[in-house]
């Protein structure tokens, strides 16, 4: 549970530096951009990634995350746009259902009435932690935005059950298949980025470059202690999936609550000490 405990320290603070590259009117794309070439040296220099004799890697599930990551965020961009803060919120949270289905349907793993319990107080913390207020919503393009939210929803779920299959595959060690990942993630995020300054609907700004390595340090953590829990509880992959998910909403909402002073309904404060319980329950399943 350390691993799982370390990866939603690493979450929550990329999400509070997209939160503060808002506030200060940081260009979020290049920011993400930037982010995969730290996070590329990282992988360099800490889990020596060993390029040889590749030939039996799973070269179609890192180009599918390497795209999926960078696109991902483009993605939530556009349906917070055209959706709202809220319903693309509640769609990052229940794709937590594809995950925990894989589990039990591609990896095998045995249900217990413990661990059934457990996934379904966090199912309920999720529901209860949705900031379920009316928000404003950009009427422009709004026929289309229930595409957004099913791409969201779909998304979130498939990059967590790739992550899974990737620690999963022994061959390949999971820092050499993290480094290739992030590589690709960086040629495919460089060439929109590229396009776009090229087409000059963006404008190149070197500031950019230090937020995303600050970026790329967090996301590096977070998806490297979220491969290590994958390994450590290889047959129990519901455990991490759920207690990840359930884990990132306790710490979002105490950071939120206590840095950002955001407003918790009587809802969504049942919702974090129903998340408390659920991974504790978690846990000792």
């Amino acid at each position: 549970m350390l691993y799982i405990l370390l990866s939603i320290c690493c979450s929550v603070t990329v999400s509070i530096l997209l939160k503060l590259a808002k506030r200060y009117h940081i260009d979020v794309y290049q920011a993400i951009t930037w982010n995969y070439s730290m996070a590329i040296l990282l992988s360099w220099l800490f889990l020596k990634p060993h390029l040889q004799n590749l030939g039996d890697a799973p070269i179609f599930t890192y180009s599918v995350l390497g795209l999926l990551l960078p696109a991902l965020f483009v993605i939530l961009a556009v349906s917070v746009k055209l959706s709202g803060i809220v319903r693309t919120d509640i769609a990052q949270r229940l794709s937590l259902f594809i995950p925990i289905i894989a589990s039990f349907l591609l990896f095998d793993e045995k249900i217990t009435g413990l661990k059934l319990l457990g996934i379904i107080l966090g199912f309920t913390a999720i529901i209860f932690s949705i900031p379920w207020q009316k928000n404003n919503v950009s009427n422009k393009g709004a026929g289309n935005a229930w595409l957004y939210l099913l791409v969201v929803f779909a998304g979130m779920g498939i990059i967590d059950v790739l992550f899974k299959q990737i620690a999963a595959f022994k061959p390949i060690a999971y820092g050499t298949s993290l480094f290739i990942v992030f590589v690709l993630a960086f040629i495919f995020a460089l060439i929109g980025l590229l396009y776009q300054v090229i087409t000059k609907r963006m404008r190149f700004s070197w500031p950019h470059i230090l937020i995303g390595w600050f970026l790329g340090i967090a996301n590096f953590g977070n998806i490297l202690f979220y491969l290590k829990a994958h390994k450590a509880l290889a047959n129990q992959p519901s455990t991490v999936f759920s207690a990840m998910n359930i884990g990132v909403i306790v710490v979002g909402a105490l950071i939120g609550l206590l840095i950002f002073k955001e407003k918790l309904s009587r809802l969504n404060k049942a919702g974090i000490v129903i998340a408390i319980i659920a991974i504790i329950v978690i846990a000792k399943s």
